[in-house]
């Protein structure tokens, strides 16, 4: 037996003004789960704790909360000393139940006919990675959409497309899926990290219904738009500038003995939105030994198609980069942009291996730089957290070029899936809510390492957005010049 301590969630609207913490001791056998945690407390120290359960083996979803700030199942979870317990982030019921009725009665159901044919050895395999959903809604509690639009929801899309795929119902469900908000979706991945079953419902069901859209004329105009840019130029945004790959030759050598060698795939937005964040990085790769290798024949990555349905032609984009850096030999290619790198990684099947900027900073080390007096918070892309599994090396060098690093609660800032470029007022409101959580820290400037988190954000605060590998080059400028901690860098 132990000793376990936890703070419990208690609201009880009918009743309570606000929602407040009780703090419980209990004994439980070692590997006891959070539910087992709940039944003591419910038997032997409050009968009027609130929670749900049915199965006790994962198989129901009814006995879903969050431990820590993250949804989990709490018969499966181990219960922990000093944990949080908490309901959902949907509307509570009371304590730890939480009101599933009107988000579940919203899926759609399966409508057979007398004409439908039972599904195909091919088909059954294509519906396995969605059937698994045990509807526990910790995918909608986590969805950033849902907060500030009318989207069903990351559940009720894997139900839309686990019905597309099954020929028992022949209907054309395409039109109201995008009533329901398909293209809402930022392509964040949080439901997927959360889901209990790993159902991974951005790749598998939204992107794939967005695919069917996209056959049925039903993309969104604005999306259509950025497709014919990279259909036409290679690229997903109009030049406006002279360009990274205009003012950079092939082989960027280092400023001292070369430790290491890399190709850069630059992304578009750095390549012409953000050239002089890129050309920063170089300044940072030449002076920590690292050889830069950049093919001047690379293309957009495909994400902007991908996340948005438009994949007829992404098959020469992908083999135009590959090949790219394959005919030089190039073993290892580094991306600055969070949703490139994610590409790369889960997209492409390549013969070289793929590393954010971070990463590779990482694994070769770096000069310490003079530290910078300002207080900085880390915005993490979500292409980079979840889509690449990297998160504390940007924090690692953060809080070697800063005087004080402040973190923030993960929020998903509104760029991605498209919803930037077709859904700007979500967006919008997206960003706010990243701009709320960034006032909160007190911070002087907001660090991401991705050029549309960092060119969003700028949009919805009135802090400056910076690139990690910009505040580096200010480190060792500052230290060539001898400036100490002490020297104010921003106003």
């Amino acid at each position: 037996m132990k000793e376990l301590t936890a703070r419990v969630f208690r609201y009880d609207p009918q009743v309570d003004d606000e929602p407040y913490y009780d703090t419980f001791t209990v004994s439980l056998n070692s590997g006891a789960r959070v539910l087992d945690l709940l039944h003591e407390i419910h038997d032997r120290h409050d009968p009027t704790l609130s929670y749900r359960y049915c199965c006790g083996s994962g198989q129901c979803g009814s006995c879903s909360v969050r431990v820590n700030g993250e949804p989990v199942l709490a018969c499966m979870a181990e219960a922990v000393d000093g944990m949080t317990v908490e309901p959902l982030n949907l509307v509570v019921v009371k304590d730890l139940s939480v009101d599933m009725e009107p988000l579940l009665e919203i899926m759609a159901s399966p409508v057979t006919s007398e004409e439908a044919t039972l599904p195909t050895k091919e088909e059954t395999e294509a519906i396995k990675p969605l059937r698994d959903c045990i509807e526990c809604l910790a995918c909608v509690s986590e969805c950033p959409a849902i907060r500030v639009t009318d989207f069903l929801g990351p559940a009720a899309m894997r139900q839309e497309m686990r019905i597309a795929l099954d020929p028992r119902d022949q209907r054309n469900r395409i039109p109201e899926t995008i009533e329901e908000g398909l293209f809402t979706c930022t392509s964040c991945q949080r439901c997927r990290d959360v889901c209990p079953k790993n159902i991974e419902i951005p790749g598998k069901a939204i992107e794939k219904l967005r695919e069917m859209a996209n056959r049925q004329g039903l993309t969104l105009d604005r999306h259509k738009a950025v497709a014919a840019i990279v259909e036409a130029t290679g690229r997903s945004i109009d030049k406006i500038k002279t360009t990274f790959l205009e003012q950079v030759p092939e082989v960027v050598e280092p400023d001292c003995e070369v430790r290491g060698e890399v190709g850069f795939f630059v992304g578009c937005m750095y390549n012409g939105r953000l050239p002089d964040t890129a050309l920063d990085m170089l300044e940072v790769m030449k002076r920590n030994g690292i050889r830069v290798i950049i093919p001047k024949e690379q293309e957009c990555c495909g994400s902007p198609l991908i996340r948005t349905g438009q994949t007829q032609f992404l098959p020469e984009l992908k083999k135009t980069n590959i090949e790219a850096f394959k005919k030089r030999g190039i073993d290892t290619v580094m991306t600055m942009c969070a949703g490139c790198g994610s590409t790369l990684k889960n997209d492409y099947d390549t013969p070289f291996k793929v590393m954010d900027v971070t990463e590779v900073l990482d694994q070769f080390g770096i000069e310490p730089p003079a530290k910078l007096d300002v207080r900085a918070t880390y915005h993490d892309p979500c292409h980079l957290l979840r889509g690449q599994g990297v998160s504390e090396e940007p924090r690692k060098f953060l809080r070697q070029v800063v005087r004080e690093f402040v973190e923030m609660p993960n929020l998903c800032c509104g760029a991605g899936g498209g919803v930037r470029s077709g859904l700007p007022d979500e967006a919008r409101a997206l960003g706010e809510l990243r701009n709320d959580e960034i006032q909160k820290t007190g911070a002087d400037v907001v660090v991401s390492v991705c050029p549309f988190c960092e060119f969003h954000i700028q949009e919805s605060t009135d802090k400056p957005v910076k690139n990690l590998v910009t505040l580096l080059v200010e480190g060792y400028r500052k230290k060539d010049s001898g400036g100490d901690i002490h020297s104010p860098s921003y106003d």
